[in-house]
């Protein structure tokens, strides 16, 4: 399986996952961008996979549907019952499975950030969305602290070894932030001077990796004592959210 980001908007990752000249994209916000990188591939796109019903995630997929032989467009139950995302075909819940090109993808329902929010594993790789980005996470529009906080918990007992590709290059600035939490955690400095590096030699910093993020990003860390610093794991998470918010 090969996954090749496609930058769209200012800020977005959509995701192009390759398995034997068949592909499926993850969020596309755009359609052109998409276009052009299947041309250039030389792969045929015949799904698409919604992590959540936001405009910059779901905005390509008219083009595409119209410009492709589509078979399947995938999102969340929730956001399909509520008709959220245009030309919704399949509605997939929590431990839902499908088989992509002969790989097996697992869902995760992760609501917070939507109520309709979910990820896509398969071989390793975690798609995110906007729940879980490197060094952060999404902001709360729909859901509970308490609601986002399990999720992100959720995400965290993937194998430390899973990839995860989400849905903004926000790294550099997440990792900011981090240090303000936790200013003398060496893996958070180690992980920033790495970003910045990375972005300034125009370059990704995706994906992740889930031991990494276990060690520098402050909203799969909510709980752990260094962090809390006696709250309760809600009230923990809360504060850091909030204080992010405001950066």
């Amino acid at each position: 399986m090969q996954i090749i980001p496609v930058p769209c908007l200012r800020d977005n990752y959509a995701y192009l996952v390759v398995r034997d000249g068949r592909a499926a994209v993850v969020d596309p916000s755009e359609a052109d961008p998409v276009l052009v990188a299947i041309e250039r591939e030389g792969v045929e796109l015949v799904e698409i996979w919604l992590t959540h019903h936001h405009w910059d995630h779901v905005g390509g997929i008219e083009g595409l549907v119209d410009e492709c032989r589509i078979e399947a467009v995938r999102g969340s139950v929730y956001d399909k019952t509520h008709d959220r995302i245009p030309r919704q075909t399949v509605a997939l819940s929590d431990g839902d499975t499908f088989e992509f090109s002969g790989a097996t993808v697992d869902i995760m329902e992760i609501p917070g950030h939507t109520l309709g929010a979910i990820a896509y594993v398969t071989e390793g790789s975690l798609f995110s969305g906007d729940t879980l980005f490197i060094a952060g996470c999404g902001r709360v529009f729909e859901g509970t602290m308490e609601m986002m906080s399990q999720s992100l918990a959720k995400l965290r007992g993937l194998p430390p070894d899973t990839q995860v590709w989400c849905g903004h290059e926000y790294t550099v600035n997440n990792l900011r932030f981090a240090k303000t939490v936790e200013p003398n955690n060496a893996d958070i400095d180690h992980a920033l001077e790495e970003a910045s590096a990375a972005r300034a030699g125009g370059k990704h910093t995706v994906p992740g990796r889930m031991d990494r993020e276990l060690g520098t990003n402050p909203f799969l860390r909510f709980d752990d004592p260094a962090v809390a610093r006696g709250r309760d794991p809600v009230a923990s998470f809360t504060a850091i959210r909030k204080a992010k918010d405001n950066f």
